[in-house]
């Protein structure tokens, strides 16, 4: 598939002081993701994801404190035809379970990673992400 198909995004994974990582339904979507999106021109993938991590859901956070987790490519979970190319970071600090959804965020769901069952309705990039994640649980 071509460059011209791939969405670039950067995302941040949040954690709740029991460890819960933080996930984002966007407004007339169905699948729930890490708080991220599109980078604003002249952006690092640091910089878009601690605006998007502000905008999105009030948590502030300074570029230079995400801790990059690496760069994962799975289907768009809401642009059928297309791939997500993401840069996933991580926020360090557990943040409180009462942050809000603003900006086009309808929902917010914490997602136990220690569960048995993970939600049907996760974005394709969080499988992906997931053995990462789960090391460090």
């Amino acid at each position: 598939m071509t460059d011209a198909r791939v969405i670039r995004v950067s995302a941040v994974v949040v954690r709740d002081p029991a460890g819960r990582v933080l996930t984002v339904r966007k407004r007339g979507t169905t699948r729930f993701m890490f708080p991220g999106g599109k980078p604003d021109a002249g952006e690092t993938p640091a910089e878009t994801g601690a605006r998007e991590l502000r905008e999105e859901v009030g948590v502030v956070a300074e570029p230079a404190t995400l801790r990059a987790l690496g760069t994962f490519r799975a289907a768009a979970a809401n642009e059928d035809g297309w791939l997500v190319d993401a840069a996933v970071f991580e926020h360090d600090e557990a943040v409180p379970v009462e942050v809000r959804p603003a900006a086009e965020i309808e929902e917010l769901r914490w997602l136990d990673l220690t569960a048995p069952d993970l939600p049907s309705d996760l974005a394709p990039l969080i499988e992906h992400v997931l053995p990462a994640l789960r090391g460090k649980v």
